[in-house]
């Protein structure tokens, strides 16, 4: 979910703007982006977002456009990524994508409140579901765009108009709480019929973890920020931990490690990478945070210096198979040397994880 995007919205929808707000909601072969990814469309042509960039996207714009002038209903639109149409950006995409184009028009009130709702729910790291109607017979035409979002217990913003339906997409959806992708239902209540939903769970932002406020640690939370990761600093020096050293941080920690990653809690959005001063607190943070749920966590180091790490979480009890899942010596071998290349390498291996590229874990106590 592009909650910047829904931010755009609501802002614009305070100052009494109509918007077309633009969602891949379903792809097949080689596409730019995935279901989810969105893009708003305001009636003086500029946008906010993306779903890919180049010509597939501007003609889907110009759709969004005639949305707007002629204030249509919401409805679906389909596009062939073909020679024809990438050609002219120099890359061939070749896939087919279908987008809802979701007219919000400035009344449009409880689209709104339900958008408000799941970024509120998003801001509590709660775990919400957006379920938007993207499709419907001519019979249920006037359901289109409805959209409900679900919250933690049985809470929920929003209305689907048909209570067979939205009784059915409230068991879909709880279905898809935790899940990364966004998924195209078909849901059938009786008499009522079937329509097509949009199910879209709680996009968690990945948050990365830097133990180490050293030269590495610059460059990558600024290119982790320009990325939307939220970026925490640890160290236990005053100097090299605090806010004007790190200005683009989320959040920077002065405290020692061990103390820190103790009260720490670790998710599967989060991602841990070790690069303490001369490697003096290396052995510690790793000893504290093998073996939690993160996402990913690294260390950074020579493969002598990973062995005697590994070999001694060994001794101490930590199992093999914890420690072969870090991710040391850390990031993607790319024959870097400088801060700035190495904080390249690893973020590089940390999106690939993120967004499910085949990288390689490090084995056998980092020793491939």
């Amino acid at each position: 979910m592009d909650a910047e995007v829904l931010k755009k919205l609501l802002y614009f929808g305070e100052t009494g703007v109509d918007a077309a707000l633009i969602t891949i909601i379903h792809t097949s072969g080689s596409t730019p982006r995935k279901p989810g990814a969105k893009m708003l469309v305001l009636p003086d042509g500029s946008i906010y977002g993306t779903i890919g960039g180049g010509c597939g996207e501007a003609e889907v714009r110009r759709e969004a456009l005639d949305v707007l002038l002629y204030k249509k209903a919401s409805r679906k639109f389909r596009l062939a990524l073909t020679n024809d149409v990438a050609a002219g950006d120099g890359m061939i995409c070749g896939g087919v994508f279908e987008v809802f184009i979701d007219y919000i028009g400035q009344d449009d009130i409880m689209s709104r409140k339900v958008f408000t709702k799941y970024l509120d729910s998003l801001q509590k790291k709660e775990n919400p579901v957006l379920v938007t109607i993207t499709g419907a017979g001519e019979t249920k035409k006037k359901v289109l765009g409805r959209k409900i979002v679900f919250l933690p217990g049985k809470e929920v913003m929003g209305d689907l108009v048909i209570p067979e339906i939205t009784e059915q997409v409230r068991r879909q959806a709880e279905m898809f709480r935790g899940e990364k992708e966004s998924k195209l239902l078909t849901v059938t209540a009786g008499k009522e019929g079937s329509v097509e939903v949009l199910c879209e769970p709680a996009n968690q932002t990945p948050r990365l973890m830097v133990l180490g406020g050293g030269h590495i640690a610059m460059p990558l939370v600024k290119m982790a920020s320009i990325l939307g990761y939220h970026t925490t600093v640890v160290d236990d020096r005053p100097v090299f931990a605090n806010a004007g050293r790190f200005p683009e941080v989320d959040q920077v920690v002065c405290q020692d490690f061990e103390t820190y990653l103790q009260n720490l809690r670790i998710g599967p959005a989060d991602f841990v990478v070790i690069v303490t001063r001369g490697h003096q607190h290396d052995l510690e943070c790793l000893r504290e945070v093998a073996g939690k749920p993160a996402a990913y966590i690294g260390m950074i180091g020579s493969r002598r210096k990973v062995k005697a790490v590994f070999k001694q979480l060994e001794s101490e009890g930590v199992s093999v198979e914890k420690l072969n899942e870090i991710y040391s010596p850390i990031g993607i071998n790319i024959g870097s040397e400088t801060p700035e290349e190495i904080a390249l390498s690893i973020l590089a291996e940390i999106v690939g994880v993120w967004r499910g590229a085949e990288t390689d874990v490090c084995i056998s106590f980092g020793l491939k």
